[in-house]
């Protein structure tokens, strides 16, 4: 059995700060569980152009204001809290946040736990690893 909390997460290596957001991952590629678990916050006027050619994603929005935006198509979709959007197609998107959003993030195949978004928007496959496997 795996027990983490967030706060204690929050204060390890496990929690990565970028540009625009941040995100405490959970659950990594290392606990074997065949996806990883991440809450992410987006802060607040952040606007972030993604594209997750090497991942599957579920979002969750637990609290904040946003939207999300398919470029293949230009559809809007607003964010709110009890909204889930899923990246079932590795969808190219626009994620803005009108008000600092906090997400439950699911990826499939999950990550090493350092990775950031590349020039693509995307994270890579192979990532540095999070040292600790509490």
């Amino acid at each position: 059995m795996i027990v983490r909390t967030l706060q204690e997460a929050e204060k390890s290596e496990r929690r990565v700060v970028s540009e625009g957001w941040e995100s405490t991952r959970l659950l990594l590629k290392n606990d074997n569980m065949g996806f990883s678990f991440h809450i992410t916050t987006i802060y607040e006027n952040a606007e972030l152009h993604l594209h997750y050619q090497n991942h599957l994603e579920s979002v969750y929005c637990m609290s904040g204001e946003g939207e999300v935006e398919t470029v293949a198509d230009g559809k809007v979709y607003p964010i709110q809290p009890g909204t889930i959007y899923i990246l079932d197609k590795n969808d190219k998107h626009i994620l803005r946040a009108k008000a600092e959003m906090k997400m439950a993030c699911v990826f499939n195949p999950p990550l090493h736990g350092r990775e950031v978004h590349n020039a693509e928007g995307a994270y890579e496959l192979e990532a540095e690893e999070v040292s600790d496997n509490k």
